[in-house]
């Protein structure tokens, strides 16, 4: 009996050197744990059988007094330190372990050992210890992926974090607040839409703000769930949405020109067209949207009879080549008169980065205008080169706007063309030339160039060779002034104010 009560003793005694032995020989004084919070944390061991608490040190951190099983401590460490075991059948089968924290930023991580049937569990400052497990402090592979500039994280199959770099977290605290659950994805999973191994744009938002950040985000398959990486791309993002509002802005404005607009990319496809194109072209629009290239849409402008027609079609190609090199060029410029009767306008200009523009204009108005315009000159024209008196009609600027064959033949100007821009001193030295000294000539003159108080008069001059010519001096509308020389009788009122009109 005696020798049971002395085993007893002796079993008692070792199992308290045991546990003396695997806890700390010292302690330390610090603040609370606080794993979301910076703090100094001392060592503090936990010593399980099994599942079951066995002893532990001092505690003076927050909700820790109240550890009674390995489960209780694995609910206060997996916010912090999601890598933690879910049982110690795994400490037994790997032997020791260092759980780093979620944060890369914080130097704090949980050893757990194996030693003789117990498991031993230290939180600890990872600053103190040496890191026989992790990578070293100054391995570069470890502060690449600590120190990137864009967020990186590790994703597990339960859609939790176990590990994320300090861009993450700083990106996190930024959305959620200081205080937030890092284990909790701030990015959607594959469940989400995420693909694996391919890039995606994704965006996030905090609660309390309607911005957008945008990101990158790529995923890399792992044989613990997910590599996740994602990049900045807001920057990206605001340039395509104001590029965006300025095309929508640019289309708007050209869909109220009158003038066809089409832009060839460089590769010489169809890439933007505004309404005026269809009025002009009659292209369908159909045809229009599927872009085609340089050489199908002049073929269809000349299917549908909306170029002029070529009598070669082979000569009509190079053109299209020499048209096309014209247009890069910016010196491509046409009036194309149409079956039809239309008269259109063609210019090509280049664009940026290769790309080439087309601008078609209806000028057939214009063209109509002008030719009817031609028209009554040259019908002003032959009416004054009928009458047999000669006949000069001065502009309000002072030059000579029309003359007829009379007054080329009376003054030797028979090489003028009707549109002579003489100036009425040019023209009345040259009447001075031909005839004898006389102060009408300046009278006419100053005249001419008068704006207010005119009226009509007569004079009598006389030329070099003995004829006598009757000047008469009328005054037009808009300042205007016609000048008859007759060698006889002066016309008649009636006539000069037809002239006029």
């Amino acid at each position: 009996m005696v020798d049971w009560i002395i085993l007893a003793v002796i079993s008692v005694v070792s199992a308290s050197l045991a546990v003396q032995w695997l806890l700390p020989r010292r302690q330390q004084t610090s603040d609370n744990f606080g794993l979301s919070e910076p703090a100094s944390l001392f060592n503090v061991v936990f010593l399980f059988d099994g599942d079951r608490l066995i002893s532990h040190t001092d505690i003076a951190l927050d909700g820790f007094e109240a550890v009674r099983d390995w489960s209780d401590l694995r609910r206060l460490l997996q916010r912090d330190f999601p890598g933690f075991p879910e049982t110690p059948e795994r400490v037994r089968h790997e032997g020791n372990l260092v759980i780093p924290a979620i944060d890369c930023s914080v130097e704090r991580d949980v050893l757990c050992e194996w030693i003789d049937g117990v498991v031993r569990v230290q939180l600890r400052e990872s600053s103190d210890y040496p890191r026989t497990v992790l990578r070293e402090n100054s391995d570069p592979i470890r502060l690449a992926m600590e120190l990137a500039p864009y967020p990186v994280w590790h994703l597990d199959y339960q859609n939790k974090i176990r590990w994320c770099n300090a861009a993450y977290v700083s990106l996190v605290r930024k959305v959620r607040g200081g205080d937030t659950d890092l284990t909790a994805p701030l990015f959607p999973g594959p469940e989400n839409g995420a693909r694996i191994s391919a890039k995606t744009r994704v965006f996030i938002s905090s609660e309390d703000s309607a911005n957008k950040l945008w990101f990158d985000l790529t995923m890399v398959d792992h044989p613990e769930g997910s590599l996740c990486y994602a990049v900045d791309i807001n920057a990206i993002v605001a340039a395509e949405t104001a590029q965006r509002k300025f095309v929508q802005t640019m289309t708007k404005t050209f869909a109220q020109l009158s003038i066809g607009l089409a832009i060839f990319d460089r590769n010489r496809q169809l890439a933007l067209f505004n309404p005026a194109l269809i009025d002009l072209t009659t292209l369908p629009p159909d045809f229009l949207s599927c872009r085609p290239n340089l050489s199908s849409f002049f073929d269809r402008l000349r299917d549908q009879h909306m170029m002029p027609e070529p009598k070669n079609y082979r000569s009509w190609r190079n053109q299209m080549n020499d048209l096309l090199e014209a247009a890069e060029d910016g010196n491509y410029q046409e009036t194309w008169s149409l079956p039809s009767g239309s008269v259109y306008s063609v210019s090509g200009r280049p664009h940026p980065d290769g790309a080439v523009a087309f601008l078609f204009e209806d000028i057939t108005a214009e063209i109509t205008l002008t030719r009817r315009f031609r028209a009554e000159m040259d019908l002003m024209q032959s009416i004054l080169d009928k009458l047999a008196d000669a006949v000069a009609v001065f502009g309000d600027d002072g030059t000579l706007a029309f003359t007829n064959y009379a007054y080329q033949k009376l003054w030797g100007e028979a090489d003028g063309a009707g549109f002579e821009p003489d100036t009425v001193l040019d023209v009345t030295r040259n009447w001075q030339k031909h005839c004898t000294a006389t102060p009408i000539l300046g009278e006419i003159r100053d005249f001419v160039e008068m704006r207010d108080s005119r009226a009509e008069w007569s004079a009598r001059i006389q030329m070099r060779n003995g004829t006598d010519l009757n000047c008469t001096i009328c005054p037009l509308q808009n300042g205007a002034t016609i000048i008859r020389f007759a060698t006889h009788n002066a016309l008649p009122q009636h006539e000069i104010q037809q002239i006029s009109a």
